[in-house]
């Protein structure tokens, strides 16, 4: 059996009962953070909070070679762990459809996403969300600025009257983690004048919510990671009521249709 477990998303009480019963109960357990990470605990903490020891696998060693994984899935009880949900956006489909290819059983325990939380925190609704897009580091996709299809992404969803949800890029093995400010920055040139929402460290015992003009974002600073930004599409009114409360956003920003 391979059971794929999200951790939720941030320390080593973010999981589920069913997700940590499941943990525990394993004969192996394997993880990997380079899509993302639990900012608020170490795989060291992990292990010692649930008692078990984790073998973290590189991208190589979860998409080049899964072989280690599957064998003890194949053998006995298995489980693969990653921040948030393990098929929403850091997606692991390609190892499940694997399992099925060597007639392993699988299952999946679900894990809170950031998609869910940034709704919860800002008062968006969640079925306004677009498309979501991420956002790379400049040196990731080689060139300045924002790349073409994250703007297109944002305005094909403003069309629609629908927010985007914006990751923002990280590099896990070298705990590099875009910020909202820097986000901001690079959206000024585009969006400079428009209404974002930053969300910070959802999760966690201190969470941020901050609403503002995007280029004002750009000049402030919202602590440690990990950060997303939302560009609203249209607004309820609730929405707009929840915004001014819980981020703080300026009235003249705000037009609920």
């Amino acid at each position: 059996m391979l059971t794929f477990v999200g951790l939720g998303l941030y320390d080593e009480r973010s999981i589920t009962v069913e997700g940590r019963e499941a943990l525990r109960a394993a004969d192996r357990a394997f993880a990997e953070f380079y899509t993302s990470k639990l900012v608020g605990a170490t795989v060291e903490e992990l292990e010692s909070h649930h008692d078990v020891d984790i073998e973290v696998r590189d991208r190589a060693g979860v998409e080049q070679d899964p072989d280690p994984i599957l064998d003890a899935a194949e053998a006995g009880d298995a489980v693969f762990l990653t921040a948030g949900d393990t098929m929403v956006s850091t997606t692991h489909v390609d190892l499940r459809l694997r399992a099925h290819e060597r007639d392993i059983d699988t299952r999946v325990i679900h894990g809170v996403t950031a998609q869910s939380a940034a709704s919860g925190l800002t008062g968006l609704q969640n079925y306004r969300f677009g498309k979501a897009t991420t956002l790379p580091f400049e040196y990731a996709h080689g060139a300045e600025g924002v790349p073409d299809s994250v703007v297109e992404t944002i305005r094909a969803n403003r069309e629609r009257g629908l927010h985007t949800l914006v990751y923002l890029d990280i590099k896990a093995e070298r705990e590099e983690y875009m910020t909202a400010d820097v986000a901001a920055e690079q959206f000024a040139a585009e969006f400079g004048d428009d209404l974002g929402v930053v969300v910070a460290r959802a999760g966690s015992p201190d969470p941020l919510v901050a609403a503002d003009r995007i280029d004002a974002l750009a000049q402030r600073s919202f602590g440690d990671p990990l950060h997303l930004l939302v560009i609203p599409g249209d607004l309820h009114h609730i929405e707009a009521d929840a915004l001014a409360a819980l981020g703080d956003a300026p009235p003249e920003l705000l037009d609920p249709v």
